[in-house]
């Protein structure tokens, strides 16, 4: 009952709907990345990514010194709310790649080689 009252909190907040909506369509992302396409202040949407988080709609992955979100995997429960974002949210704006973040991810890939 808890996770259902989490995830009925997380889809009440336009802002956050959109955060999933982005992370479903371009997933796995960075917060400078959903700041940039979404034109939202880092404080906020590092808000908003810890109550997603906190009611299992997605996950994070630390990558070097970027934090990483992509979405949880869908179960069964998870489906639904995820189908209801794709049929009610209009289009979003191209992601606005950071390339900051981009030129990182490119140095830990070469050095892995």
């Amino acid at each position: 009952m808890k996770q259902l009252i989490q995830i009925a909190k997380v889809f009440s907040d336009e802002n956050r709907v959109r955060i999933i909506a982005l992370l479903m369509r371009d997933g796995p992302i960075c917060v400078c990345e959903i700041c940039d396409t979404l034109q939202l202040l880092q404080p906020l949407v590092s808000r908003h990514l810890r109550q997603i988080k906190a009611a299992g709609l997605i996950v994070s992955e630390k990558k070097g010194k970027w934090m990483v979100y992509s979405l949880a995997e869908e179960s069964g429960e998870l489906s639904c709310w995820f189908d209801a974002v794709r049929k009610i949210v209009p289009s979003l704006p191209a992601l606005v790649v950071c390339s900051r973040y981009a030129k990182e991810t490119e140095k830990l890939h070469l050095l892995k080689e």
